[in-house]
């Protein structure tokens, strides 16, 4: 706040500063929050149906592994279970300690939303009834990137489906002894549902950015 102030002599008024807080104080101010998002939570660009989609879905610190024992197994039951519903479709997955790859199909941005918010509620509860638990498991929105071109798609499915390789030096059980499953077993190259997009159904085929993926081989 400012005020005027005239001396004796008539000089012209000089501003004087009062002051109207007491300086910085530790713990003063808007709080930060203690975690970042991962991903934006703000609306999400319209959706169009020819185009495939790159989907990330994140699993929570406190999660258990998503690749051991009895977990992998119910989250691939979930997988398989809500593969298909009206406007949404789940082609490709791959299972990871704490994140699922998957390559869907939508109809549009609600249709995609509605599909992944079942999805992502399926999983969980079949996650928390295979270690007993209960609480929340994925730790943010999913993320989605749509693929536009036919090498975008091929790089994506690829990706996926040999995305385990990343992962090579991780332990390799049964899924059944508490280890992790066959690491063949954590992707899909056989569709769950059969694509319908011309670029999951012929233009990645057709494309030439890079060789297909492993597994599409080995189906």
């Amino acid at each position: 706040m400012r005020v005027l102030a005239i001396d004796a002599l008539g000089d012209p008024p000089a501003q004087l500063e009062l002051p109207t807080w007491g300086g910085r104080r530790k713990g003063a101010g808007r709080k930060r929050k203690s975690t970042l998002r991962r991903v934006s939570h703000k609306r999400r660009p319209q959706h169009a149906s020819r185009f495939p989609l790159h989907v990330v879905l994140r699993a929570r610190a406190d999660a258990p592994g998503l690749r051991r024992g009895q977990v992998f197994l119910s989250v691939r039951s979930a997988l398989e279970a809500g593969a298909a519903r009206a406007g949404f479709r789940l082609i490709h997955f791959s299972v990871q300690g704490n994140h699922l790859h998957l390559v869907v199909e939508a109809l549009d941005k609600v249709s995609l939303s509605r599909g992944m918010q079942g999805l992502a509620v399926r999983i969980a509860r079949a996650v928390n009834r295979a270690a007993e638990r209960e609480g929340r498991v994925f730790a943010d929105h999913y993320f989605a990137r749509e693929l536009k071109t036919p090498a975008e798609v091929r790089r994506a499915v690829r990706y996926v489906l040999d995305n385990r390789m990343l992962h090579a030096g991780e332990q390799v059980g049964d899924g059944h002894q508490g280890l992790e499953p066959r690491t063949d077993a954590c992707a899909s190259p056989v569709p769950l549902v059969r694509p319908r997009t011309w670029l999951l159904t012929i233009g990645w085929l057709r494309s030439r950015a890079g060789p297909l993926p492993v597994r599409f081989w080995d189906s």
